[in-house]
């Protein structure tokens, strides 16, 4: 009896485990933010926006510099409903001033294959 008992905890320890890990794939595959470096003067991020999956509502107190390394078009959707339209080219690196006070946009990718960028913004300006 004892034996079974310690092989189910053991099954069920390993079905946990797969579980789990399946989980935090499944959560590395979806749009996200991941930082990469941070001081006084900049904080860096890398952001993966998959098709169909928003960046939630944020804002950008400052200013930022853009590096796409897979680049595309990405809908910028503002609370109030307005939508700018633009291309990041692959290779390419965009400036980006800050945001005005008040707002918050959401960045769409309505493509079909992931974007992901490296920005870097300024802590102070």
């Amino acid at each position: 009896m004892r034996v079974v008992k310690t092989l189910g905890v053991l099954v069920l320890g390993g079905v946990l485990g797969v579980a789990a890990t399946l989980a935090a794939q499944t959560a590395q595959s979806g749009t996200r933010r991941e930082p990469q470096f941070e001081n006084a003067h900049v904080k860096v991020w890398k952001s993966i926006i998959m098709p169909k999956q928003p960046l939630t509502m944020h804002r950008h107190e400052h200013p930022r510099a853009l590096i796409a390394l897979k680049g595309g078009a990405i809908d910028i959707v503002q609370k109030g409903g307005e939508s700018q339209h633009v291309v990041w080219d692959s290779g390419k690196a965009y400036w980006l001033t800050e945001d005005k006070p008040g707002t918050t946009h959401a960045d769409v990718n309505n493509g079909t294959e992931p974007i992901e960028v490296i920005v870097v913004e300024l802590q102070q300006h």
